[in-house]
């Protein structure tokens, strides 16, 4: 199938495929008579795969981990949950993260007048090194 059907499949731009392949993330399909991608259901599986992952924030690398990991028919299932555990605790280190940044724009938002005049705390403090309260 060329790539605008597995495209469709997938949910996966044809220039998206054509950077995994690029980057060895899956395999470069087969090609047609007519030199154009021939893809199988084993690639749209592959890529099924890959755009879970991506769903569930894994960043490349480690999708590509994953990916051998699933291959793998004598891989430990440890060594996929130290993967996913190593994930949930970046993605917990980006929570609070964002967690604080809610947290000061909030008090921006609460420092801010949001009349017409151009004095503005909001903009005011990222031009500061400290951007976490009103400016005076």
């Amino acid at each position: 199938m060329n790539i605008s059907k597995v495209s469709k499949l997938t949910g996966v731009t044809a220039k998206t495929i054509r950077y995994y392949e690029s980057i060895n993330l899956m395999p470069e399909p087969a090609r047609a008579e007519n030199g154009y991608r021939d893809y199988s259901d084993q690639d749209v599986e592959i890529l099924r795969f890959i755009q879970s992952a991506r769903k569930m924030g894994f960043p490349l690398k480690d999708v590509g981990n994953l990916l051998a990991l699933w291959k793998d028919k004598n891989r430990a299932s440890r060594d996929v949950r130290e993967l996913a555990q190593r994930h949930i605790d970046e993605v917990e280190a980006r929570i609070k993260e964002l967690e604080g940044i809610r947290h000061t724009l909030k008090n921006l938002v609460d420092c801010c007048q949001g009349d017409d005049r151009p004095d503005c705390p909001i903009l005011n403090s990222f031009a500061k090194e400290d951007n976490c309260g009103c400016a005076d």
